[in-house]
């Protein structure tokens, strides 16, 4: 499972065994070329900086390889299993503990230290596997809400209430504003980003015995379910897939819907799409008692242990890191930086869409490290729809999610028993 948004850019395909007359070159210098594979609108945009890197280090060229989000999972393990991993790579982050697992990557080396500080917390954690770094968090996302400020301060609130009780009040409001055709929230039924944000809010972990057990039987995930029902049972969301809507912009345009869970790629779709005169903006995600959680996204860098080039890649990868250069990434690709003294620079702080998404990142929770973890909350996701539509309780689903979530973890219980994991 991963935060990220997904690609809109055909795979280049992959490039098999990176100049294998180079394999001599592990250390930086003369005549080192990195092979640097990246998905999405990053794989469009990183060129457009790395000059600078090439200009700076004479002699090390960079060569990258687009990868589409929908295909580089299976592709990284694909060329894991051929021996053709690149000298470094963008990933998910939530795929580190996975890539670790099989020894795909390289722990941070002493000379990589610096880079462990000036990070959000949450995030970086992300990237520690049995307490060991082994990877960087290139840029982060986290959702929260999308707000309809104008039909809001309508229903009469002039800002998105910071506990459930009083933002499901709002959100009643805003339906009784807009009329029985139209709703408060959206919560396509097939996306489980909405309700893991809402699970995060609790105190206790969503796995436990070591992350080998499901606990969404736990009373504050069962909360989460039960308040996540009621938006659909109180007639606040509409029961529909992703699907079944036209566009997010142009329902989100037409008030069809006010609360919108999105991350910070939808700060520009808004912008190119929705009419000049709606009015909106972003909000933290309110919690049972208070400013509630959520789950830290975005993407790390690794580097693979099976690299020549382990010293260039690591020189890279603190290039990427800068906090000037990652001002002027997040310039061209709206990418959020992941060292927080780069929210300083005005080309950042500037943005008012952008600010809630800082407060919403200190309150992040990191997600259970177990590789089964995307498979889990697939599962929750299929559940949860199943609830809504009146087959579970909350309580049911909660006992059935972790029925799941135990037979997916089976063979990590028994490689714990036998002392291999």
């Amino acid at each position: 499972m991963s935060l990220i948004r997904p690609d809109r850019r055909a795979a280049l395909g992959l490039v098999a065994g990176a100049a294998a007359g180079l394999a001599g070159c592990g250390r930086s210098g003369q005549g080192t070329r990195l092979t640097f594979w990246a998905m999405g609108n990053e794989a469009t945009n990183v060129p457009k900086i790395l000059p600078r890197f090439e200009a700076q280090n004479p002699g090390m060229t960079v060569d990258v390889q687009a990868l589409p989000w929908t295909a580089a999972h299976q592709k990284l393990l694909t060329a894991y299993a051929g021996s053709s991993l690149p000298d470094l790579s963008q990933v998910g982050n939530t795929w580190v503990s996975e890539m670790s697992a099989i020894g795909a990557i390289s722990e941070l080396p002493a000379s990589a230290s610096d880079l462990l500080t000036d990070q959000f917390p949450a995030v970086l954690d992300t990237n520690r596997v049995n307490g060991r770094l082994v990877g960087v968090p290139w840029y982060v996302d986290t959702r929260l809400l999308f707000v309809r400020t104008d039909l809001l301060a309508q229903a009469g609130y002039d800002a998105v209430p910071t506990t459930w009780a009083d933002w499901k009040a709002s959100m009643h409001a805003v339906k009784r504003l807009v009329g029985p055709d139209r709703y408060a929230i959206l919560l396509p039924l097939n996306e489980f980003e909405q309700l893991l944000t809402l699970g995060l809010q609790g105190e206790e972990p969503l796995l436990r015995d070591d992350d080998t057990r499901g606990n969404f039987s736990s009373p504050s995930f069962v909360a989460a379910l039960a308040f996540y029902k009621s938006l659909f049972d109180e007639g606040l969301a509409p029961v529909a897939s992703s699907t079944q809507i036209s566009n997010v912009w142009t329902e989100f345009d037409r008030g069809w819907f006010s609360f919108h869970f999105s991350g910070p790629w939808t700060i520009g779709e808004f912008r190119d799409r929705l009419s000049p005169t709606t009015r909106w903006n972003t909000a933290g995600v309110p919690g049972p008692r208070g400013p509630g959680a959520s789950a830290p996204g975005g993407s790390s860098l690794v580097v693979y242990r099976s690299s020549p080039n382990q010293e260039a890649a690591w020189k890279l990868v603190r290039f990427l890191m800068d906090p000037a250069v990652q001002v002027e990434f997040n310039r061209i690709t709206g990418d959020l930086p992941s060292r927080p003294s780069a929210w300083a620079d005005p080309a950042v702080v500037a943005d008012p869409a952008i600010t809630a998404f800082k407060g919403q990142l200190e309150r992040a929770k990191p997600v259970p490290k177990a590789p089964e973890w995307e498979r889990i909350v697939t599962e929750m996701q299929i559940v949860a729809e199943r609830m809504v539509r009146g087959e579970f309780t909350p309580e049911a689903a909660g006992a059935e999610i972790d029925r799941r979530a135990d037979r997916l973890l089976a063979k990590r219980r028994w490689m714990k028993e036998q002392g291999r994991a």
